[in-house]
This record gives C-alpha cells, structure tokens and sequence, in this order.
C-alpha cells in the first residue's frame, strides 16, 4: 500500500510542466539588505516589465524609496510596462492594533497624483473578508528576471532601519519562467470586474464588487494555474523548475506537490515555517516518516520572532495572543514525539535574533527537491489564501553548495530544542494571554482560530 503511495506520488511530480533552469542563473541572495538593493538594482535596469505581486506595499520609509525607484524607472521610460498587484483588503486598512490613519491605497493615490502617471496599484480580492482569504502570490519579475521571496515591501523586510524581517531571497534568470508568471498576472489575476486599481480615488467599495468577487474566487480555484507550452520532461540529468499555484481544497496543484514531496523523502526533510501549525494531512505525513526512520527537521521561530509578538511590558491586544497559540502547538507536537527527538530523528530550531522577526518558509527533500514558497504549511494557507511556489528538481544537485549556506545562515540564529520542557506552559504565560487562550478553549473556539490564522 505505501509503495502504491510513494510511487502516485512520484508520477504526479514527474507530470508537473519544468521548464529548463540553468544553474549560473540561479542565485540565492542571504539577507534582506541585499534582497532591497536588488531590488533597486532590478527596476533601474529593467527595460520592457514589472510585475511585482505581494501581499503588501507600505507606506514608510522603505516602501516610499522603492516606490520612487518605480516612479523614476517609468518616467526615464513611459513604454515600460509597471503592475503592482496586492491584497484589496489588507491595502485599505491599517496595521493590526494601529490607530487609523493614512492607508497604503491612500498613499498609493498622493502619489500617483504627485507624478501624474497612470495607475500601477491594482489591489487583488481573494475573498469578500481579509479573514477568509488573501493574495499570498509571491513574485517580482523584471524583464527576464525573478525575485521570489515571501516578503513584502517595508522597512522591517528591507532591512530598512535596526530591525528585519527574515526571509527566502532568491534570483531566477529564465525568460520563459518570466513569461509564464506574467501571463498568469494577465491571465487570471487583472480580472476587471473584481480587481481594481487601488492608486485611484473613484475605485469601488468592497460591498459594490462582491458578487464579482465571489465568482473571481471560484474561477482562480477552478481554473487558474501556470500553463507552459514548451515544458520540457521530468529528468534527472537537468536542473528544472516548475511554478504551482493553488487555492482552496479542491484540485490545489500546491498543497498536492507538498504532499507529495513529503512521502518522497529518501533520508530527510527539512522544513521552514514561522507560524507552527501544520495542517492535518501534513502532520501525518511526518508522523509517517519519523515511524520509518527517516530524518526530519523543523525551523520554526520563536515566539518573540513572531511578527505578532507583543512584548509583555507593552499593551497587550488580541493579536499578541498569536505566537502563544503557535507555541503552544509546539510544545504539544514535541512532547508527542520525545522519543524521536531523544532518537535524534526530529530535530526542532527555534530562530531567533534580538527583536528581529521571521517569516521563512520552505521545504527541501534530501538534495533533490527544493521548495520555494510564501505559503505558511498552516491551515489558512492550505485552505483560505491564493499561494503558489517553485519547485526546484536539482538530481545532479548543482544547488549543494548556495542550498547548503542558505540553510547554514538560517540555523544561525537557532537553539535546538532538546526536550519540550524548554518551550514554556500556558500558566508561565502573560496573564492576559492566559485569560485569551483559556476562553478560546472554554468556547471552543480555538480550533476555528487555527484555522484562519
């Protein structure tokens, strides 16, 4: 029976469309001060396109002087052609906890009115609600170029200031791989009854487009996906990459690759997620390997590098509650699987660096499969949210050495967690986390808060 599963497993990757990638123009880049001068780097060279699509652009410093780059980059051009797609939602609202002030598509209209240009903001609505579903499509294109990353545009993501937010960094050369990602934006994501340009005063409210957006939705989960026309064979002599995307529980070419990944591990599977909180299918799969023998590791941050973290000596509001919940899973997972951390055959990192956050994700199967992606392996993202990622086939592993430092400055930061004793226990938690946690569990809430968080 696993033989029957391990091999459907392998079919289905090896049917996945590749494109040919060659190795010199593939490049990880190490930290998010890097990642922002590429950035800058990318749009002043960029000569026909970009298309840059995240879940948010912010209004600050960082935000601002990647916005005037952008600015600066069409007028010294106009026939270049400049999208930003972002979530709808999260662009007209403010942070979470923050007073109400000026929005990002607020900011997005001053500006384009201050250059008199043409739109360039397009916000993407996933679903009616934020809470129900977000852009979490991943990907800046310049001319032939990619920058796949899970972060956003801000001050904390760019290294912008003290702080930082750490994430995957990669640079993709490939004009066909280029070629796809745009044309699935054009495609299925600038639908124009649903998506609208958010850097224009007159766009319509949410409630005005709602049907629209109920039947953009289905249509993305029905039909949307990364078409290629000249994808080459599944080959274990050749460096290839395949673009996935997914959205909702049916038919999700996504969450079915990471499934899939999961039962072809040979010795190892390394993971990377900040928000600990597998969905079910995924936590059997690893019971499944570490049964077997095999060797898993799991890179997770810890709770004061959760980007939700409210340090106990601040005013404490609902959304602190988040990484006590995260820890809280993990303690529970460690505590299952003691003996196989005792074994050595899990192995558990909590990252963490100062007041810096981390918001890595990722999954690499042995040396042959890596996994770029912005979707979190948590509830939401399997369910809720519009993903995609790149799967990467190295089987002559010509990625060794720049995987190998990748994960090495990831580990950096990490204590490997030896016993779930060392993770704290709800009653050594802040009392008004203690109060939030405990009426999530009396009303039975706090399965529904997994899975929409």
């Amino acid at each position: 029976m696993l033989v029957n599963k391990i091999k459907r497993a392998k079919q289905r990757l090896e049917r996945l469309p590749y494109l040919a990638q060659s190795v010199a123009d593939f490049e990880v880049i190490y930290n998010p001060a890097q990642f922002k001068q590429t950035i800058i780097q990318l749009i002043r060279s960029a000569k026909n396109r970009i298309y840059i699509t995240a879940l948010y652009w912010q209004f600050d410093e960082a935000g601002q002087e990647i916005l005037n780059e952008l600015y600066a980059a069409k007028q010294k051009n106009p026939a270049l052609d400049v999208k930003v797609l972002v979530d709808w939602h999260r662009a007209q609202r403010n942070l979470l906890g923050a007073a109400k002030g000026t929005t990002n598509a607020d900011w997005y209209c001053e500006q384009r009115a201050k250059h008199q240009a043409q739109s360039m903001f397009f916000g993407v609505p996933i679903n009616t609600r934020e809470v129900f579903g977000v852009l979490h499509i991943k990907g800046f294109v310049f001319d032939d170029t990619l920058l796949y990353s899970g972060a956003s545009i801000n001050n904390v993501y760019l290294h912008h200031k003290d702080k930082y937010r750490y994430d995957r960094y990669q640079k993709i050369t490939n004009p066909a791989l280029a070629d796809v990602l745009v044309a699935f934006v054009n495609q299925y994501l600038l639908d124009p009854n649903a998506v609208h340009a958010l850097d224009d005063a007159a766009r319509p409210a949410t409630k005005e487009i709602r049907m629209h957006i109920k039947a953009f939705r289905k249509k993305l989960a029905l039909e949307a996906g990364y078409w290629i026309n000249n994808a080459v064979a599944f080959s274990n002599d050749q460096l290839t990459v395949s673009p996935l995307f997914g959205l909702g529980t049916s038919g999700n070419v996504l969450n079915n690759c990471i499934e899939d990944l999961f039962m072809l591990v040979k010795e190892k599977l390394v993971i990377c997620t900040p928000y600990f909180n597998f969905p079910r299918t995924l936590k059997g799969k690893i019971s499944h390997l570490l049964k077997q023998g095999k060797k898993v590791e799991i890179i997770v941050g810890d709770k004061v590098a959760n980007d939700f973290y409210i340090p106990p000596t601040e005013e404490f509001k609902i959304a602190g509650a988040l990484p006590y919940l995260y820890e809280k899973n993990l303690r529970a997972f460690c505590k299952k699987f003691a003996a196989q951390i005792n074994e050595g055959l899990l192995v558990v990192r909590t990252w963490k660096d100062g007041d810096n956050t981390y918001h890595l994700k990722g999954v690499w199967v042995d040396e042959d499969y890596i996994l770029l992606t912005g979707n979190n392996l948590n509830p939401r993202a399997w369910r809720l949210d519009a993903e995609n990622g790149l799967l990467v086939h190295d089987p002559k592993h010509e990625l060794r050495v720049q995987m190998e430092e990748e994960l090495r400055q990831i580990r950096q930061h990490t204590t490997v967690l030896r016993h779930y004793s060392e993770l704290q226990k709800m009653n050594q938690y802040p009392e008004p986390v203690q109060r939030l946690l405990k009426r999530f569990e009396r009303v039975k809430v706090d399965k529904l808060v997994k899975m929409i968080l």
